[in-house]
């Protein structure tokens, strides 16, 4: 990149005709990429770079800053305008070479795996209005079960783990279940909190799986009930699963099987959430009449998270969303940010499964 050649553009052009021989062998990815080579990066970054005290994106955003710089000076003492086109050009398509490769063999490639659904043998189809309603009602009655263990009166439950205490108790819950799904749960990825406070959200964003430094970040002004579940979805993307949905999925798995009742119950409520959505997608009148009769309890928990939610408004949500829907289908994910609002139907597959 600095000696006047083209090797980051031509290893990224490189990399990009590999995913699309990725793509039409899954199979092959599945085997080489996903199990084999992917859990080696898995390892190694978590025997490094998740050891430091601070989350390394900083590092990363400190380097590309520092590039940037040093780009800048040097364009400024090239003698015309020509060899600084030829530069300019030259190092913004190294340097986009250079992100694509790493972004892809680092975990990109695992958009071009097996799904995870088909693996576990689930095939989720859209549910109608009556076994919705079905759906609802047995996940409300794991709520109200769970709910008095944890928190004997009705007011909002606003307090649970300190957030070190928390990552590491779901990272732990991790790997068991992983293995029972028959997945890598190799590794001790990271999920930290990414401060400034509120700053992920104002972006429209409440976690992320970063690649480059091999850690998810969470916003740390997420109400203590989404925390669980958030992290449970970021740690499965550093294992590899990709798809928001499966991500989904495999939270819910983990919090729902979980020792702790503090996590089956935000398991739970997750997918309670995602289902009075649907339910209100197909019947306003029918989710009217179903709201009406949750218990005080949880309907406090309900309140006091869209409390949060509502507390900070982001300011490109719009601009994030279409972004990240035209980022995941790009990837290969054709359902793209709707994937996210199906954990109802893969949930009812895998309880239909395990019958």
């Amino acid at each position: 990149m600095w000696k006047g050649n083209w090797t980051w553009a031509f290893l990224g052009l490189a990399a990009l005709l590999l995913r699309w021989l990725a793509r039409l062998n899954p199979e092959i990815t599945e085997a080489y990429y996903s199990r084999t080579f992917f859990p080696v990066i898995r390892n190694v970054i978590d025997a490094t770079l998740a050891k430091l005290p601070f989350p390394t994106v900083y590092l990363f955003l400190f380097s590309v800053l520092a590039v940037f710089v040093l780009c800048l000076n040097r364009l400024a003492n090239l003698p015309d305008i020509r060899n600084k086109a030829v530069f300019a050009l030259r190092n913004c398509l190294n340097g986009l070479g250079l992100l694509v490769f790493f972004f892809l063999i680092l975990w990109g490639y695992n958009y071009q795996r097996v799904p995870v659904y088909e693996q576990v043998g689930i095939f989720p189809e859209p549910l109608g209005e009556e076994k919705l309603v079905e759906e609802i009602e047995f996940t409300l009655q794991q709520l109200t079960q769970l709910r008095p263990i944890i928190k004997r009166d009705t007011f909002p439950i606003e307090d649970i783990l300190p957030y070190p205490d928390l990552e590491r108790f779901v990272r732990e819950e991790m790997g068991s279940n992983l293995l029972i799904l028959g997945l890598n749960h190799t590794g001790s990825p990271r999920a930290r909190e990414f401060f400034p406070s509120g700053f992920m959200r104002r972006m429209g964003i409440y976690g992320i799986y970063f690649p480059f430094t091999g850690e998810s970040y969470i916003d740390p002004s997420l109400h203590p009930l989404e925390k669980p579940f958030t992290v449970a979805h970021e740690m499965a993307h550093s294992y590899g699963i990709t798809d928001e949905g499966e991500a989904n999925f495999i939270a819910w798995i983990i919090c729902t099987n979980s020792s702790s009742t503090l996590l089956q119950y935000t398991g739970h409520l997750r997918l309670f959430r995602y289902q009075l959505n649907d339910l209100y997608r197909i019947n306003e009148n029918s989710y009217l009449a179903f709201v009406e009769n949750i218990p005080p309890g949880i309907r406090n928990d309900l309140l006091s998270i869209r409390e949060n939610v509502l507390s900070i408004r982001p300011l490109f949500l719009e601009l994030t969303k279409r972004s990240n829907d035209l980022y995941l289908k790009t990837q290969g994910v054709k359902s793209g940010v709707k994937s996210y609002a199906e954990l109802p139907m893969l949930v009812y597959a895998w309880k239909n499964l395990l019958k």
